[in-house]
């Protein structure tokens, strides 16, 4: 439908499961979905150390605008992550510590842009964590109409209003609304099997001998030899 919009109403996951993937991770997550969902490595962790999990409150803007990030503030809860994109490629600095100011009194758990932010020092100091295409101070206008809570592609993933993120270090993954449960159960599995493969590694035991690679070395022609052999041997 064209036009533009602000939609109010937005199915969010249940909190126990978004907590439950921000505790996971994105590479584990990441796993436990089939390796689907990850965003363009380029959407980078702008801190270290902070881990997010929230629902998605998605911002599509006009290039150079920030205008709809205003109309966002409103839509947003507590715990929400605001995802922001921009309809043609945008690296100008929609963002900065005065929307972070206005996010944070609602409670607001982070940022994801496919654009840039700015202030980041301060952004740093605040504590409040954004993940973006780039950092530029160059400054943004307000008078171009976009819609909030409309499915945005951002990082090459089709993000929804609702649906989970997970940012971290390892960068920004989107798991749909739906399959998070099961996105989540799986990831506990995971879990559950890396804490035994750790011991096992932790005692001595080598990856070749415990995901049984000796006979895939072997099939795929690696030789084993004490010295390199002569030319064409």
């Amino acid at each position: 439908m064209a036009g533009h919009y602000v939609v109010r109403n937005v199915t969010r996951a249940a909190p126990e499961v978004v907590a439950g993937l921000r505790e996971a991770g994105v590479a584990t997550a990441h796993e436990a979905a089939g390796r689907i969902g990850l965003a363009d490595p380029a959407i980078r962790p702008r801190q270290d150390g902070a881990a997010i999990a929230g629902s998605a409150v998605t911002v599509s803007s006009h290039p150079g605008d920030n205008l709809m990030i205003h109309a966002a503030v409103e839509m947003c809860q507590e715990g929400d992550i605001l995802v922001v994109t921009t309809t043609s490629p945008s690296t100008d600095g929609m963002f900065g510590d005065l929307l972070a100011t206005s996010l944070r009194a609602r409670g607001v758990a982070g940022l994801v842009t496919d654009a840039g932010v700015r202030d980041i020092a301060t952004l740093r100091a605040m504590g409040f964590p954004v993940w973006a295409r780039a950092v530029s101070a160059q400054g943004t206008v307000k008078a171009s109409p976009g819609s909030v809570n409309v499915p945005v592609v951002c990082g090459g993933q089709v993000v929804r209003a609702g649906d989970v993120i997970i940012a971290d270090d390892d960068g920004v993954m989107c798991v749909p609304r739906a399959t998070a449960p099961d996105v989540l159960a799986a990831s506990r599995a995971r879990v559950a099997g890396e804490a035994d493969k750790r011991a096992k590694l932790e005692s001595g035991v080598l990856g070749v001998d415990m995901y049984g690679l000796r006979d895939l070395l072997d099939r795929l022609g690696v030789r084993y030899v004490d010295e390199l052999p002569e030319d064409g041997a």
